[in-house]
Formats: structure tokens, C-alpha cells, sequence
């Protein structure tokens, strides 16, 4: 399991136009790195809108957000335009991001097995780690006001 004051683990994937993104384009900026289980899903949706809504906040913070989930791209590109995200989701449809962070249900339920775990991580301008959660139960959201938190720290 990762933890606080580690280095990242590196990726590429794709977003939701295709493109290549690596971890390493980031650094020089503060990375808030969601996980999360499925694209459309309720508590999926509801998370991730909270965070469109509050973006202002995270980029005055200096930080960019990353959403990943093992969907398509090309779910993934239909749930950011019906959402409005202005944040980048990544598709780790292979599944290897979820695994090096240790972030995987290997069995999810109703038969499906490789999903995301919902988790969040900050990770600081030269790749570290500085926050670390992993929620075991999909129906819990991360604590974004800690989150925040950990950011204003950085910004000081």
C-alpha cells in the first residue's frame, strides 16, 4: 500500500479525447488524483460533481484534478460532457494505475471484478505523496475538506 512521502507511481493512459497523460506532465503542480468505481453510477456522479462545483477552489489552490475509473474513454467522454467536468478523467481500462495504487476490487460485485476503488491522493509538485484514502465501502465519498487541507499546506 502506498503512503505519505512516497514517490507516485508513474502512468500513461488516455482521457477522454485520446490523449496520452502521464503523472510526470503534472509535476510543477499540486495533483488531486480521484479514483472511482464507475462512470454514471449514483455516488459516482454525486462526487465528482461536487467536485466540478468546487474547482475554483482546487485550482486557486494551485492544484489540478484527475479523475480515473476503468471505463472506456469513450464512457468516460459521454459522463464529462452530460456532467460539464472541466477536469481531466483518465481511462485505466487495463487496469495497471488502479493496481500500483493499490486501488482495486478484484471482485466488485454483481459479477464484475477490476473496478476502482473510490480513493483520493495528493500528490505535491515533485510527485510525492502527501495524502493517502482508500475507502474499502463504494458508497463513501473522500474527505474532501481534509483534502483542501492538505493543499492550503502545500500552497504556504
Amino acid at each position: 500500500m502506498l503512503s505519505i512521502g512516497q514517490k507516485a507511481p508513474q502512468f500513461t493512459v488516455r482521457d477522454t479525447d485520446k490523449k496520452e497523460h502521464s503523472l510526470s506532465q503534472y509535476y510543477g503542480q499540486n495533483i488531486v488524483l480521484l479514483f472511482f468505481p464507475l462512470a454514471f453510477s449514483s455516488v459516482c456522479t454525486k462526487e465528482l460533481c461536487g467536485v466540478r462545483d468546487e474547482i475554483s477552489e482546487y485550482q486557486a489552490l494551485d492544484s489540478e484534478v484527475i479523475a480515473i475509473s476503468v471505463d472506456s474513454l469513450y464512457s468516460l467522454h459521454k459522463f464529462k460532457q452530460e456532467q460539464e467536468f472541466q477536469f481531466t478523467l483518465l481511462s485505466d481500462w487495463n487496469k495497471d494505475v488502479s493496481r500500483s495504487y493499490g486501488t482495486i476490487y478484484e471482485d466488485f460485485g454483481l459479477g464484475m471484478k477490476g473496478v476502482s476503488k473510490r480513493s483520493a491522493f495528493v500528490i505535491d509538485k515533485k510527485g510525492m505523496i502527501r495524502y493517502v484514502e482508500i475507502l474499502e465501502n463504494a458508497g463513501e465519498i473522500p474527505n474532501f475538506e481534509k483534502i483542501k487541507e492538505v493543499l492550503k499546506e502545500l500552497a504556504n
